[in-house]
């Protein structure tokens, strides 16, 4: 059987907007998220580094888009895509004019950036419902293209029971449920990763 491994991972560009983004010629998976939900632990985890993308006390304090080249390899051959860590929304500290400059220059890069192949939408499983991840949801629903993909994928799972955790997966069966304590789930989804960008359906 064919194995995949992650074989490095490194943070390359911080941008402001899409004008100033690396070049498009590379397939990038984007992770969205509330401030608190744990992106960038979720990034490193993925990435097996510690301190690869900087998680801050501050909710809200990330306000660039982030660039990280990641490499895998199967059967020998290897591969590469890019993990575009985005600003965290929800719960900013910051004035009028920054975040209206802000939330268009996200706009503008989730809509119009061709290279996107998969949006991550992390949510907190303690908090399923949460209004402003149902109008994320939406809001990506109404452009997202035929060759991009959508994975809602929850974090902090290890705080549920498990009969909690058993109706959330049947709430949202296409779902993947991680925890970044005990690293649970992450090999679900890099092999949602590789499937989506390289075709790739098993190994």
């Amino acid at each position: 059987m064919s194995t995949l491994q992650l074989i490095g991972a490194q943070f390359v560009k911080s941008a402001q907007s899409i004008r100033d983004s690396l070049d498009d010629t590379v397939s990038e998976v984007v992770f969205l998220g509330r401030s608190n939900v744990g992106k960038s632990s979720t990034i490193n985890t993925l990435a097996n580094r510690k301190n690869l993308a900087k998680s801050s006390s501050t909710p809200g304090k990330t306000q660039l888009i982030n660039f990280f080249e990641v490499r895998y390899k199967l059967d020998e051959e290897p591969y590469m895509i890019r993990f575009v860590d985005l600003p965290g929304f929800g719960y900013a500290k910051v004035s009028k004019s920054l975040k209206e400059v802000w939330q268009k220059n996200l706009v503008e890069f989730i809509q119009n950036r061709v290279s996107i192949r998969l949006f991550i939408h992390l949510r907190d499983a303690r908090h399923p419902h949460a209004p402003i991840d149902e109008s994320v949801l939406g809001y990506i629903s109404q452009f997202i293209r035929p060759d991009q993909k959508y994975l809602t994928v929850f974090t902090k799972i290890d705080k549920l029971s498990q009969s909690e955790q058993a109706k959330l997966k049947k709430e949202f069966p296409e779902s993947i449920m991680i925890s970044n304590l005990k690293r649970n789930g992450e090999a679900n989804i890099h092999r949602v990763i590789f499937e989506t960008i390289f075709g790739v359906q098993q190994w």
